[in-house]
C-alpha cells in the first residue's frame, strides 16, 4: 500500500469524486449549467454567458448552489431557481442517456476493496442528484459512504468531505487517507484535510497544472492506474505518479 510521507501509515480510505473521475459526463454537466444560467436571462453569444461559463469551469467541483451564487452574487433567489433548473436537467440527461463509467473504475473499486480499503464518493451535487447518480451506477456494494456538501455544511475546496467521511468510517488518521479528483478544487479540499496522496486525473475538466496548482501528489492518466499507485509497496518510483513539488 501506499504510505504517508513518514512511511508509516497505509492508506485506509480513498475519497473519489464522479464526473470526470469516476463517470465519463463532463459535458453533461457542462450542458446542464448552460441551461441553468440561460434560464435567468444569460444566453449563448452574450459577454455575460461567457463569463458565466469561465467562473463554471473554474469552479468544477464545487458545490452546485455555491458556483450559481457566484454567477449570481446579489441575488440568492435566482441562484436558487438556476440550481434547480441544473439538477432538473443534468437528471433528465441521466434518464435519457445513462450514466457511463470511465474505463477501470469498477476493476478499480473492487481492488481496493478486496485490499480492505474504504471508498467513499463525494460529490458537489446536491443529495437527490447524488442518489439519482447512485441509483444509476447501482455501485452501492462497492461503497463504503457517498456524501456531499449538504451532508457536511460546507462543500469544497473546504476540507469538510473528506474530515467528515474520516469520522464516518472511523479512520485514525488522516495520513491514511487518498483523495482522487479531477479540479483544482478537490486538490485543495485533500491538501487542507491533510490526506497523504491527492491525486489528480487527467480525464476531466482541468489541466495537470491546474491540478499541481492545486496540490495535487500525484497527476494519474486516468482512474485505472489508481490501485497500481495505492496498492505499489514503492509508488514514489511508479511513472504514474509525479510530485507536486
Amino acid at each position: 500500500m501506499v504510505l504517508a510521507q513518514d512511511g508509516v501509515k497505509p492508506i485506509r480510505l480513498v475519497c473519489l469524486d464522479l464526473p470526470g473521475t469516476t463517470i465519463g459526463d463532463v459535458a453533461m454537466v457542462e450542458r446542464a449549467f448552460a441551461e441553468a444560467i440561460a434560464t435567468q436571462g444569460i444566453v449563448p453569444g452574450t459577454g455575460a454567458y461567457a463569463r458565466a461559463m469561465v467562473h463554471v469551469h473554474r469552479s468544477r467541483g464545487c458545490s452546485k448552489i455555491d458556483v450559481f451564487r457566484g454567477i449570481f452574487p446579489d441575488n440568492e433567489a435566482q441562484a436558487q431557481a438556476a440550481n434547480l433548473t441544473f439538477e432538473r436537467s443534468y437528471e433528465g440527461a441521466i434518464g435519457r442517456a445513462g450514466l457511463v463509467p470511465l474505463p477501470g473504475i469498477v476493476e478499480a473499486l473492487d481492488k481496493l476493496r478486496g485490499a480492505d480499503v474504504k471508498v467513499c464518493l463525494t460529490t458537489g451535487f446536491s443529495r437527490v442528484t447524488l442518489g439519482r447518480v447512485l441509483a444509476a451506477l447501482s455501485w452501492s456494494d462497492r461503497l463504503d459512504l457517498a456524501l456531499c456538501p449538504e451532508d457536511t455544511g460546507r462543500g469544497r475546496p473546504m476540507p469538510d468531505l473528506v474530515l467528515a467521511t474520516v469520522m464516518r468510517l472511523g479512520i485514525e488518521d488522516v495520513r491514511q487517507v487518498a483523495v482522487v479528483g479531477d479540479s483544482e478544487s478537490e486538490m485543495l479540499c485533500g491538501r487542507r484535510a491533510g490526506a497523504a496522496v491527492v491525486g489528480g486525473v487527467l480525464t476531466g475538466v482541468h489541466s495537470r497544472e491546474r491540478l499541481l496548482n492545486g496540490g495535487a501528489t500525484h497527476i494519474l492518466d486516468s482512474i485505472a492506474d489508481l490501485p497500481g499507485l495505492l496498492l505499489d509497496s514503492a509508488p514514489a518510483e511508479s511513472p504514474l505518479a509525479t510530485a507536486a513539488h
